[in-house]
């Protein structure tokens, strides 16, 4: 029911109270944090982010249409803000070399190398891994949000996929420290 929510906020919105954009924050503020922290790496970075997301939303709430979900289209512009931010001030790079794996690898350890390998990979297969694991979108939600045709989100999918197993790969059979010395 979510979607009928966002859609009875924007029209509230739209009609004047802007008050009602509260509940659109309030709703979508952890999953846009969560996104922009993907792509930047750095708390603080990725909140400021996700505030003028939701700002150039307020500002462009009169162009959202309603073909598709109201966090389809939220996610677009979000997207396309946090990828011009990006490459207006690139995340700092993670060397794989730098990222080993210990004798008893906890969960944090292996969520830090899944995340050093997917920030490794080009930001096309990057971007709807993200999207598609992460942030539980399917395919067409995907797609939308990207602006890509869905077979090319599928064949992105696919690539990447296969571009991350051979990264995490490489890091398993990397020699750990230990065996180095």
């Amino acid at each position: 029911m979510a979607d009928e929510d966002d859609r009875d906020a924007v029209s509230r919105v739209l009609a004047g109270e802007a008050g009602a954009f509260d509940g659109i924050v309030r709703q979508w503020q952890g999953p846009l944090v969560s996104l922009a922290y993907r792509f930047t790496r750095d708390r603080g970075r990725a909140e400021d982010l996700a505030q003028e997301a939701f700002l150039r939303a307020y500002r462009a709430l009169d162009r959202y249409r309603g073909d598709a979900r109201f966090s389809t289209w939220l996610f677009a512009l979000a997207v396309n803000l946090y990828r011009s931010e990006i490459r207006r001030v690139p995340p700092p790079t993670v060397s794989l070399d730098d990222v080993r794996e210990p004798a008893a690898p906890a969960a944090d350890d292996d969520d830090k190398t899944i995340h050093a390998a997917l920030h490794a990979l080009p930001p096309k297969y990057r971007d709807v891994l993200l999207l598609y694991y992460f942030h539980e979108m399917d395919v067409a939600s995907a797609a939308r949000s990207l602006d890509l045709p869905e077979g090319t989100v599928k064949a992105r999918l696919a690539r990447g996929r296969e571009l991350l197993r051979r990264k995490l790969d490489a890091l398993s059979h990397a020699p750990r420290l230990e065996e180095a010395r």
